[in-house]
């Protein structure tokens, strides 16, 4: 199979993450015998400084041609001071709009060698594999007016939260798909009790649920669903919700996990996937050589399964982390007092050496 990606290595740690996830998909790509067809883009602060463009025409119109998009990261403190649309994140926005990309797979799967990372107890985290399904393209990063108005000191500023019927349907059918395939359990989060957006949000994902009889549906208030998060998090398979509650609850589900640096993402619904790491540009740490790659490693992963639909390959992927990690690789974000820390390239040569390990002999 053709492989045509389209590359954003981005801000901060970005390129250095970026690099070894395409390494990675190297080495799986010869294991099973696939093309791969790589362009490489600015976005983000790297754009702005070249372009004044958070996302260049080039940019984009290398990922509306390509099969697949491979982000980075964006973000930078350099650009904090500019206004909304020539920061890097307004980037991040409008692709992800133009692309259509309106469900965010999130997963959370604690590693059982890591065990000694989470802040949790080990009995309490052990087992835990949660998909948080994140609705991308709505709710208040999106909606309109948004504004600050007024002289200072007197200002008042305005985001608008807004959601359609069809906009909650579309995301609700991923979840319900997804958990067709796991544990046909789906717990839909909201704020039905104050926010008017959560009451149509329930309503609608409760209509969607009667034409998916065998997937066990529960719904529950935001404050109560992180606090569950954190006291029975094995409890949780797919998790149902709106844009800003997502990215709330899959960063404190990365906690419990160990590091954001194992979080992988993948941005689906258009004819274009977008798949990136968790955990954002992290200026403190950019250029160290001490981030953890695993997070882009497995967003690769992700690509292969839902954008080329290569299972095999997405699992050698998967096998090759979780084999590295229980050979004691360990960035420095996950090597607690126990391990030494190895660099990035270091932690993606384990995994590429895993992956040729463990690719099988047909491959």
């Amino acid at each position: 199979m053709l492989l045509k990606i389209t590359v954003l290595p981005g801000d901060g740690i970005g390129p250095e993450v970026t690099e070894q996830a395409v390494l990675v998909l190297h080495s799986v790509a010869d294991a099973f015998g696939h093309r791969l067809q790589f362009q490489d883009k600015l976005i983000g602060g790297a754009a702005l400084t070249t372009s004044n463009d958070p996302l260049p025409p080039d940019t984009l119109q290398a990922c509306l041609a390509s099969s697949a998009v491979l982000l980075g990261a964006v973000g930078s403190p350099v650009f904090d001071h500019n206004p909304g649309h020539l920061r890097p994140e307004a980037g991040l926005l409008r692709l992800r709009r133009e692309l259509g990309v309106f469900a965010n797979l999130r997963p959370a799967v604690f590693f059982p060698a890591l065990e000694d990372c989470s802040p949790l107890r080990a009995e309490i985290v052990r087992g835990t594999d949660i998909m948080i399904v994140r609705e991308l393209l709505g709710g208040v990063y999106f909606g309109q007016p948004r504004s600050i108005e007024g002289s200072p000191g007197s200002r008042v500023a305005i985001n608008t939260m807004r959601y359609g019927e069809d906009e909650i349907e579309r995301i609700a059918r991923v979840a319900f798909d997804l958990a067709m395939k796991r544990k046909r359990k789906l717990l839909s989060v909201d704020k039905a009790n104050v926010l008017e957006c959560s009451r149509l949000w329930r309503e609608v994902v409760t209509r969607v649920g009667k034409d998916y009889p065998e997937v066990k549906l529960g719904h529950q208030y935001v404050d109560s669903a992180a606090t569950l998060l954190v006291q029975r998090p094995t409890e949780f398979d797919v998790v149902l919700t709106e844009n800003m509650f997502g990215d709330i609850l899959s960063d404190q589900a990365g906690g419990l996990v160990g590091s954001l640096g194992l979080l992988a993402s993948a941005s689906i619904g258009g004819p274009v996937g977008l798949y990136e790491p968790v955990h954002g540009s992290a200026p403190d740490i950019a250029g160290k050589g001490i981030a953890n790659p695993l997070g882009a490693i497995l967003s690769v992963a992700m690509m292969l399964r839902h954008t080329f639909h290569l299972e095999q390959e997405a699992a050698c992927i998967e096998n090759a982390v979780s084999s590295a990690l229980s050979h004691g690789a360990r960035t420095a974000d996950i090597a607690g007092k126990t391990h030494t820390a190895t660099s990035t390239p270091e932690m993606g040569g384990r995994v590429l050496e895993a992956v040729r390990t463990g690719a099988p002999a047909s491959a």
